[in-house]
């Protein structure tokens, strides 16, 4: 039998295969391209819609002093509408400062356990009820703060109405935890074997390898995973709606119960007359939070950055 041999192949089919990896490997270039410019172009599209639907309302009827220091939102009376956004931005920081007391403990010492303790199959379970809790929709887990967390609260706390900023942290510090902890646990597998190797052989304990390198090594991404937890906290709709009472309150403990930037938005947007103030109003608590939103995601990469400079 005759060997094929590079030889033996025709010029022209070589170059016909060389001229085909050529557009192929344009292909993926250009559509790696398109991919991520995309993302961006997506996210300025938001943000000038958003911007065109509130712009009427920040050149009329917006007063900054009034929307910053008011806490009282009625934009639906009819001789007198005010639109101080206050409580509401007050309610979204306390519900979403609570969550984090909540799931930085736990899912810092999640992420350590599955990372340096846990080992084989014991390890793979864990990695998969963290990512299974991180899929349960949050519309369950508002079901759970009104029908299991608020009984609860009420029988524990002796409190009228188990709705409240305790609730809703707690619901929101569950819903955040699995998220976070992925990251983190990822980040602590990041260092390298040879940091822990060096401090076990200079005699530190497995609890010193831990809190005086893995952790300092790894701060980059545990400060990126708490930011991402501001985040989904600030962004969180359907479940805080549920499980914080919905009422326009400047809270004064943690059983009071409070209405989010979010939750107004989703509960009042669809009965408002579209072009009208109220409208109007409610895309500037859209602007409002894209920004905020915006800030913890440069805050993020400031400190990431400065961290790595160090």
């Amino acid at each position: 039998m005759s060997r094929v041999t590079p030889a033996s192949i025709p010029d022209t089919q070589v170059m016909d295969r060389r001229n085909l990896d050529w557009y192929v490997d344009k292909a993926v270039q250009v559509l790696v391209f398109v991919g991520g410019v995309s993302a961006i172009l997506f996210i300025i599209g938001i943000f000038v819609f958003i911007t065109k639907e509130g712009f009427g309302f920040l050149t009329t009827t917006f007063d900054a002093q009034e929307f910053f220091t008011s806490p009282r939102w009625r934009p639906t009376s009819e001789h007198n509408p005010t639109y101080g956004a206050l409580a509401l931005i007050v309610g979204t920081a306390s519900v979403t400062g609570l969550a984090m007391l909540v799931a930085v403990p736990f899912s810092l010492g999640a992420a350590i356990y599955i990372g340096e303790f846990a080992t084989g199959k014991t390890r793979e379970a864990l990695k998969v009820l963290v990512e299974l809790l991180a899929a349960i929709p949050s519309v369950v887990w508002g079901f759970i703060g009104l029908s299991m967390m608020n009984p609860l609260i009420i029988k524990l706390f002796n409190v009228p109405v188990g709705l409240n900023v305790l609730n809703a942290g707690v619901i929101l510090g569950l819903m955040a935890a699995p998220i976070m902890t992925t990251i983190a646990e990822d980040s602590l597998k990041a260092v390298p074997d040879g940091y822990r190797e060096a401090a076990e052989a200079l005699g530190a304990t497995r609890w010193q390898v831990i809190f005086k390198v893995v952790l300092p090594a790894a701060k980059n991404g545990l400060v990126a995973a708490v930011l991402l937890g501001v985040g989904r906290g600030f962004g969180e709709t359907m479940a805080v709606l549920m499980a914080s009472g919905h009422s326009i309150n400047l809270p004064t403990s943690i059983f009071d119960s409070v209405r989010a930037l979010t939750a107004t938005i989703a509960a009042e947007l669809g009965e408002t007359a579209v072009g009208s103030d109220h409208y109007r109003a409610l895309f500037t608590l859209g602007i409002f939070l894209f920004l905020i939103t915006f800030l913890i995601n440069l805050t993020a990469d400031l400190v990431v950055r400065g961290i790595r400079k160090k």
